[in-house]
Parts: C-alpha cells; structure tokens; sequence
C-alpha cells in the first residue's frame, strides 16, 4: 500500500453524492403501499388524535399493536415544526434524512476508528512511502460509506416511511460504539446504549435481537472489547431502563394494546416453514450485491486475524442478523437491510488485499454494468413518451393502463445532466486511470446513486400513478360526503377485507376512519377482479354497490362501497 493510492476524497464530492442519493425519490410523491404509508399514518394520528397516540401507534381509530413507537415520536415531531411549511408528507420525510445521516456518520466514524488501529495497518514499505494511519483509516473509512451507498437492495428501503431506516440507523451506531468502546470505553457505553433502547423503541423485539446477539458475540475472550464488557453489561443495563420508560406505563395505560403488540413480537419468532426458511438463499445475493462477494473475500483473506477488533467487530454484527433470520417465522428485506452495515464495513477492509488485476476488473464491471442500466432507464422514458422500442411500449402501457404520459422538460433536462455525470466519470477512470483504492466503490455508488437520480426524474410520475391510493382515496370521499347527513362531513364507513395499506392511506389523504360500530350502513370492501368475476366476492345478499374502483392501474384489486341492511 502506498501513499497515492489512499489520497484524499474530496469531502464535497462524498457529500454531494449522499445528499442526491436520499433526496431522490424522498419527496415530490405520495406514499406506496403498506410499509411507506403505515408510520406515516401513525404519526397523523399522534397529532390529529386525543394523545394516545403518543404513547402507542394507533391508524386513526384502528390499534396498530407492532414495532415500537420512536419513528411516530420523530415523525411527528417534524410534522408539527415544518409541516405548515413543507406539507405533512414531505414534513414527515424528514425523518430520514435524519436516519440516514446518522448511518452515514456511524459508518464513517467507526470503520475509521477501526482503520486506525495497529492490527488493520499495511506493513511498512522498505524505503518509505506508506501511507500514514489517520490517511489509511479515512481511506477504509470513505470506502465503507461508498460501498453502503452502492448496496442494490437497501435503495427503495432508505426511502420509505417506516421503521427500516431507522433500525438501521441504529444498528450503525451500536456497530460505531463497539469500535468507539476501545480507546473511549465511557462515550462508548453510552452510545451503545441509546442504540440498543432505539432499536427495541423502533421495531420491538424484532429489531433489537440481531443487535444485542451481535454485542454479546464482540465479547470473545481474544478480542479487544473482552477487557471492556462491564461496560457493555452496563450499556444493555441502561438500554433496558430506557426502554422500561415506555413498557411500564403502556403495559397499565393500554393493557389491551399491550397484549396485542406482545403477541405480534411473539408470533414474529419460531420455526419457519422450509420455503421461507431457503428464501434468504434466493434473495440475499442480488439483495446484498456487491459488498457481499468482498466481504467474504476480507474474512478469508484476514482469517489468522478474525479476532483483530477490525475483523471482529462488523463479523459479530453480520453473525448477530446471520443468527436470527432462522428462528423468524418470516424474514425478509426488514431483517435483509442489516446486513448492509458490517459487510460494507468488511467489504472495505478487503480491498487492500487485493491485487490491482483484480481491482480494475470490479473497475471495468462497474462501468458496463451501470453504463447499461442507465441507458436502459432512458430507453424506458423514449418507449413511455415515443412508443419506441414497440415492444417494450406495449409492456409499459399493461402495467400503466389508463395513465397519461407527460413530458416535464425540466425533469428531462436535470436527467441529462445526471447522464452527463456519469459520462465525465467514466472519462475520469478511462482517460486518468487514477491509482486511488476508492476509485471502484465510487464507480459503483455513483452508479448506483445515478440510475436512481434518472428514476426518479424520468418515471416518478407514472409510477407514483400506479403505486398512489390518492386519487382512489378522493373518490371514495367523495361518495362519503354526498352520503353523510351532515354537510362537509363523511358518512361513517365500516372495513371489510380492507388492508392495513388502504386504511392507512384513507386516513392519511383524506382523514377517512373505519368504524366498528355495526349500525354504520356502509362498508367499504376489498376484493380481487377474479372473485368479483366469478361472483365469490359476496359480502350479504342485500347489499347495493355504491361505487366500485382501484388503486391506479391494479390489476389484481378492487374495492367496493356497500350500503347493507342494518338492524
């Protein structure tokens, strides 16, 4: 390792690309589906309601016994201070940049930190000119953060409105606390701490596990935190005092919600039936691409050193989400994101071991692969707007049916400058063939981050139209207001089939509730086309169809308001 090869990247450059990657795609759209409109609703709630749900997150009416309720707590925060400014929604979305910058700067600081130390050091070269330790930790450092960055799967998961971003914010500063631990063993506890209490507050039992497995494995006897583990018995101490604050007044103030949210954290944790237990096989290599192969390398390639402090520490993190996925009952991208963190971090630690074929190979594949992508986005956007290339213009036009496409220049102007970017940077790495070791991750974050730019610019609106429950949710209102006695108010609805999804998006665009009581005339129902079609949608013989519609182009839903007999 020589000193050219860690030079400095340019601060401006890394925040630059970080600040494009989560803004894009974070506002100017409503929120889809079920995980990014769930938490948003339960932030609503906290401030339309009567107070409860401050303590436990409700939808509304509607009791929402999982997770835990410290997004709701930030969520709302910010909606109550900017939303007369930015709308609820964006307001709402401020959180994750929160979120996001706090992964951001416990990835940084901890795999510096650790980069630092006398066992991750290059050996000394026989006349000089290695490179000095604060310039090869931040190397390692800024490596790790680019090769987060560069992670395929965690893209949509950062974006969302829910407790994802922010467990994984957590689990990032638990891992920055371990390594903080070794030379500040006090600043290091209290970190840990606030991660553990944060993410048992975030996502419940579920989210804290992996992280608390993960700092009781740090604790060989060969590593450097063995000497220190008082002080993480006591960090867990205090997590569990903070976490008590809001178990013992929610257990007394709301015992059947309680019950209900202990059931949910119970039934999350067993034995997985074997098509869902081999799912993380399928997944987790596409989800997971490209940190995993190099992690994997650095092990192999540091193994006489697993127990080094560098090695060690992100190695017990991944074995902590490696050792609960099998006993949950139904793991997925929530559980998959964890894995993000550590293997960035040992993905990092890999490259200086490297030989430089080996390196402008990962160059090379980098340039082509995202080089591709990017021209694939914009072949989209011409067979979209031109119907060009006609094939894939007919697959298009299935998936958007009743959607008409628009051309906003502005968004296709700043899209070329985005391509414009990636072109120079490829210029860069051809024409300059730089020596840096950074120069790989950095291909693949800013390809990563540009293709994403070139979504969002280029196809948000379409599919904002066919992910969107806003224009669904303003019919039924509609329908509600013109049946309701009382003028500017809606007639009372009752759920039938409806999912947490479609409630959670009624309330939050229009302020629309379910009801329990059974004298309320309407109900609002959730059914497919196949059973409407075979007649098996049923709900009571007497029952008259109000109004019938879907959530954008759906092809599979459909939704029915019923007026029915009540006694």
């Amino acid at each position: 390792m020589t000193a050219p090869a860690t030079l400095k990247l340019p601060r401006l450059v890394l925040f630059a690309l970080a600040a494009a990657y989560i803004v894009a795609g974070l506002f100017g759209r409503d929120p889809w589906k079920t995980d990014d409109v769930l938490n948003l609703a339960t932030m609503l709630s906290a401030l339309r309601g009567d107070g409860s749900g401050w303590l436990v997150p409700h939808v509304g009416a509607l009791d929402l016994p999982q997770d835990g309720p410290l997004v709701t707590w930030v969520g709302a925060l910010f909606i109550y201070v900017l939303g007369p400014w930015l709308g609820e929604i964006s307001a709402s979305r401020i959180a994750n940049v929160l979120w996001f910058s706090l992964t951001m700067i416990s990835i940084w600081y901890g795999t510096y930190l650790l980069g630092r130390r006398t066992e991750a050091q290059p050996l000394a070269l026989p006349f000089g000119g290695e490179p000095t330790v604060k310039d090869y930790g931040r190397l390692l450092a800024d490596t790790a953060t680019l090769l987060w960055l560069a992670t395929i799967g965690i893209l949509q998961r950062l974006h969302e409105t829910s407790v994802v971003p922010a467990n994984v914010a957590f689990q990032a500063l638990a891992f920055y606390s371990l390594a903080r631990m070794l030379d500040k063993p006090k600043m290091g506890a209290s970190c840990l701490a606030i991660a553990l209490a944060g993410c048992f507050l975030t996502r419940a039992w579920p989210g804290v596990v992996p992280v608390l497995l993960a700092t009781l494995l740090a604790l060989h006897p060969r590593s450097g935190l063995w000497p220190l583990r008082r002080w993480i018995f006591g960090a867990i101490a205090v997590a569990a005092l903070l976490v008590l604050c809001w178990w013992i007044p929610t257990e007394r103030l709301h015992p059947e919600w309680f019950k209900g949210w202990t059931h949910w954290n119970v039934s999350h944790f067993g034995i997985p039936h074997f098509e869902i237990a081999l799912r993380p096989l399928r997944d987790l290599p596409w989800f997971l691409w490209p940190i995993w192969p190099l992690a994997c390398l650095a092990i192999w390639q540091w193994r006489r050193w697993i127990t080094a402090p560098h090695i060690w520490i992100p190695l017990a993190v991944v074995l902590g989400v490696l050792v609960t996925i099998p006993v949950l009952t139904n793991s997925g991208e929530p559980e998959y994101v964890l894995f993000a963190t550590p293997l960035a971090v040992l993905a990092a630690f890999a490259l200086p071991t490297m030989r430089r074929g080996v390196i402008n190979t990962l160059d090379w594949f980098a340039l082509m692969c995202f080089s591709v992508t990017i021209l694939c986005v914009w072949i989209g956007w011409a067979a979209l707007h031109y119907k060009v290339p006609k094939q894939i213009s007919l697959n298009i036009a299935r998936l958007t049916t009743g959607y008409e496409p628009h051309i906003a220049w502005w968004s296709v102007i700043a899209a070329a400058l985005a391509t414009l970017c990636w072109v120079a940077i490829v210029i860069w790495r051809v024409k300059w063939n730089p020596s840096v070791l950074w120069r790989g991750s950095m291909l693949c974050a800013s390809g990563v981050t540009i293709t994403w730019v070139l979504l969002v610019l280029l196809w948000l609106p379409a599919v904002d139209y066919v992910r969107s429950y806003r224009p669904m949710s303003a019919e039924i209102k509609q329908v509600l207001t013109t049946l309701s006695n009382t003028p500017g108010q809606v007639a009372c609805v009752r759920a039938q089939g409806l999912g947490l999804g479609p409630q959670a998006s009624l309330y939050v665009f229009d302020n629309i509730q379910m009801t329990y009581d059974p004298k309320c005339p309407f109900v609002l129902q959730q059914t497919t086309r196949k059973k409407l079609a075979d007649g098996l949608a049923g709900y009571s013989d007497n029952a008259s169809v109000i109004w019938l519609g879907s959530r954008g182009a759906d092809r599979f839903d459909r939704y029915r308001l019923l007026r029915v007999p009540v006694k």
